[in-house]
């Protein structure tokens, strides 16, 4: 036990740990592990938007080999970057924020009412997805009114485009044993 300590001050005396920089409202399970992962992959900031590693491709066979490579080796990075645009988009849309904020709002309420006693109407017991149903029920016609339809497909076009530009012009990193490659005549 004391030498898990040790090196958990080692490792924050090192820099932040994953864990710490992670919000303490993502719960333990399946979703903070995929988080965690993403995380710990993440490959550096400076050479993936280094402007000099950026180039047009000779032709459509080095654009798809581009594509996949980069896709497969930034994997991690284009996921914050989706993050940061769907931050993006709730930040600069005020009624999204009055939106989610009724969502949160109304779940939170229903946790806050489970917690006391079980939610009762006509008789039966309200399981608690049809409570998160009726709380998405109640917050609806707001995100109708916030636009949040539109919103989810500027975040998807915003991404494949920044991505999809990002990952076509980036120059593939050379990998140690990489097979020697033919290029067409």
């Amino acid at each position: 036990m004391a030498a898990e300590k040790d090196q958990h001050k080692d490792v924050e005396a090192e820099g932040l740990s994953a864990t710490t920089l992670l919000p303490k409202l993502i719960p333990s399970g399946a979703g903070r592990e995929w988080l965690e992962r993403r995380r710990a992959t993440i490959r550096p900031w400076g050479p993936f938007v280094d402007q000099r590693r950026f180039s047009r491709p000779r032709n459509l066979g080095e654009l798809c080999q581009r594509l996949v490579r980069n896709v497969e080796h930034f994997q991690s990075n284009y996921v914050f970057v989706f993050l940061g645009l769907i931050l993006y988009c709730v930040v600069t849309s005020p009624m999204l924020l009055v939106a989610l904020a009724v969502f949160f709002g109304a779940c939170y309420i229903l946790y806050l009412r489970t917690l006391q006693s079980k939610l009762v109407l006509f008789g039966r017991e309200v399981s608690t997805a049809h409570q998160y149903a009726l709380a998405g029920g109640v917050s609806f016609p707001f995100f109708w009114l916030a636009g949040a339809g539109s919103a989810v497909f500027w975040v998807l076009g915003a991404t494949l485009v920044v991505i999809g530009s990002h990952a076509a012009f980036h120059q593939i990193e050379a990998v140690d044993g990489e097979e020697l490659q033919m290029e067409p005549v």
